[in-house]
């Protein structure tokens, strides 16, 4: 039997993300949707698998920021092309709109790049605001966008009150309760996000997409 099985098919999609090597990507991906996978599996266990993976050699350092930003160049390809492989009645659903940003007074964006790619290669729709936002840019975004979810992300222990300071602008303007809040970065701890009123925090970015996908879906 020439076919490969389907197990075959996801594992070369995740090496190929692995290597970052795009022209075999698009091969292993027109081979697994020539063998009939379908495309939202082939995206939820095959490139956003791979991505995942990358994503734990960057935060071991076997590779660095460039490689890590490549592969989420090519899921985002990858994901493009299998969205538009789906017949017109069974367009993928969108997941919900996920805003985030580094707080103001913090240039990190290390964490918040890889949770964004992750959370748009899982299907949502990410908008990133960028590094050292101010609360009211972030508190505008909310009334234009309306989103769904809000991550805050700080690395430096003295830029963690601007988490909190959004998170209390959000309550005075009566829009705490449309959305939910994750706080992430090196000093922030489960008892502070609880302490400032955010509905979590996670270790890593992966961690931190389970607990979105996790809050969101308890919503609906």
């Amino acid at each position: 039997d020439e076919a490969m099985t389907t197990n075959e098919n996801l594992s070369r999609i995740i090496e190929a993300v692995i290597k970052i090597d795009a022209g075999l990507l698009d091969t292993m991906i027109d081979d697994a949707l020539q063998a009939g996978l379908d495309p939202l599996m082939i995206i939820n266990e095959g490139v956003t698998v791979g991505l995942r993976q990358v994503g734990d050699l960057f935060a071991e350092e076997e590779i660095f920021l460039p490689e890590l930003v490549q592969a989420g160049r090519l899921v985002s390809k990858a994901v493009e092309k299998l969205t538009s492989a789906f017949s017109e009645e069974k367009t993928i659903a969108k997941k919900g709109t996920f805003l985030i940003a580094t707080v103001k007074g913090d240039v990190h964006d290390i964490g918040k790049i890889l949770v964004s790619l992750i959370m748009a290669a899982s299907g949502y729709d990410v908008v990133d605001l960028g590094t050292d936002v101010s609360t009211d840019d972030i508190v505008e975004k909310i009334t234009e966008l309306n989103p769904q979810l809000l991550g805050l992300s700080s690395l430096l222990s003295t830029t963690m009150p601007a988490q909190r300071e959004v998170i209390q602008t959000l309550i005075e303007a009566g829009l705490r309760d449309q959305l939910h809040v994750i706080v992430g970065g090196a000093p922030v701890t489960p008892r502070y996000a609880e302490e400032i009123g955010a509905d979590g925090t996670a270790e890593n970015a992966v961690a931190a997409v389970k607990l979105a996908q996790r809050l969101i879906s308890e919503k609906q």
